[in-house]
């Protein structure tokens, strides 16, 4: 019996045992089941990472793409390949008035300036105005642009379209010669702009680039910060306000001279006979010359605008994170506290003041 006994304990604990492990297999396949699943997981959370990351790294790459300026064949070509490519003559007044009724870049839009910018300080306008502009000339953020014309009207315009958030803004280099001298045809019958709905984006996207008067009274206290003046000598020492409705002349004090010139607009420290840009290597030449480079923190201006949008284009195609001071000397001037140098600060006949001590005789001519 005792043997009986015994061995009908062994069956037992051995159906026992194979019963435990009936039920515990289950479970242990269970588990292995859901690391199977969580390695999978984890290899699709791993694998969208990647994907993610490659597709910021693209994004990034586009972002530091900054080239601006192309030649008329360059041009040619995104007319052959682009078919949303928007060209752009950029000037003052309307296009019956000008240069874009003679003659204008087939297809090409006209854009009076006064569109994006208003008196009395001639700033740049309200983002709801400058949406409404872009819309009305067939841009959103993402419609590729080209901008040109006789002046720097051309850049003031290209400016404000990056500024807005213009993903790809173009600029002739040269004008409608440097077009013509190349071999290509012009028209002069008037091309409407085919209006967009939406521009994609919240404008300013990129309100970093632009510096407001206050913002530049702080800033002039940093040694690194150099407020650039793009003017002419007689309006860097005073002479002359450079505009006919501006009746001071001077600059704000701690400003540095950035030059601009007479011919070309004003521009020919930066331009050459034909329109098209100098090296940006000369440039940088002229501003160690004058004590300031692409090192500092720097922010162009001149007297409404329009001429500091180009060394800032420039700034910006070759990596520099330069900012415009929008309004410039006419908006300086306008506030009698405001500190003043006139004259050049290298000379000691240089004189410290304040806009209100400053005669209004200095308007430029009519």
């Amino acid at each position: 019996m005792k043997r009986i006994s015994l061995v009908l304990s062994m069956c037992l604990l051995l159906v026992l045992t194979a019963c435990g492990g009936g039920q515990n297999a289950p479970a242990e396949n269970g588990k292995n089941g859901a690391n199977a699943t969580n390695a999978a997981a984890e290899n699709t959370a791993t694998e969208d990472k990647k994907a993610e990351d490659a597709e910021a790294a693209d994004e990034t790459t586009a972002a530091v793409d900054r080239k601006v300026f192309i030649d008329a064949k360059e041009l040619a070509d995104l007319q052959k390949n682009e078919k949303d490519l928007v060209i752009v003559e950029a000037a003052w007044g309307e296009g019956k008035d000008g240069m874009y009724r003679k003659k204008h870049i087939p297809g090409a839009i006209h854009m009076n300036t006064d569109s994006i910018e208003e008196g009395p300080v001639w700033n740049l306008r309200a983002a709801d105005e400058l949406e409404k502009a872009f819309l009305e000339h067939g841009i959103t953020k993402d419609t590729p642009v080209v901008v040109y014309g006789e002046d720097t009207g051309r850049d003031r315009v290209a400016f404000t379209l990056l500024y807005g958030g213009v993903e790809d803004v173009k600029v002739l280099d040269g004008n409608i010669a440097t077009w013509e001298a190349a071999g290509f045809e012009t028209e002069t019958d008037e091309v409407k702009p085919e209006a967009a709905k939406e521009f994609g984006t919240k404008i300013p996207a990129h309100p970093e680039y632009v510096l407001s008067l206050e913002e530049v009274q702080e800033k002039l206290k940093d040694d690194n910060f150099k407020l650039v003046s793009i003017r002419s000598e007689e309006e860097w020492i005073g002479k002359t306000s450079g505009y006919t409705y501006i009746p001071k002349a001077g600059e704000p004090k701690g400003a540095v001279w950035g030059k601009s010139g007479e011919g070309n607009s004003g521009m020919d420290y930066y331009v050459n006979e034909d329109n098209t840009h100098k090296p940006w290597d000369e440039i940088v030449a002229m501003w160690k010359e004058q004590g300031f480079g692409p090192e500092n923190d720097l922010s162009f201006y001149c007297g409404t605008g329009w001429r500091a949008c180009l060394p800032w284009l420039m700034a910006y195609e070759n990596g520099v994170d330069a900012t415009l001071f929008d309004g410039g000397w006419n908006e300086w001037q306008m506030h009698d506290e405001l500190e003043v140098q006139v004259g050049d600060p290298k000379s000691d006949d240089v004189v410290y003041t304040t806009v209100g001590e400053l005669s209004n005789d200095k308007a430029a001519a009519e």
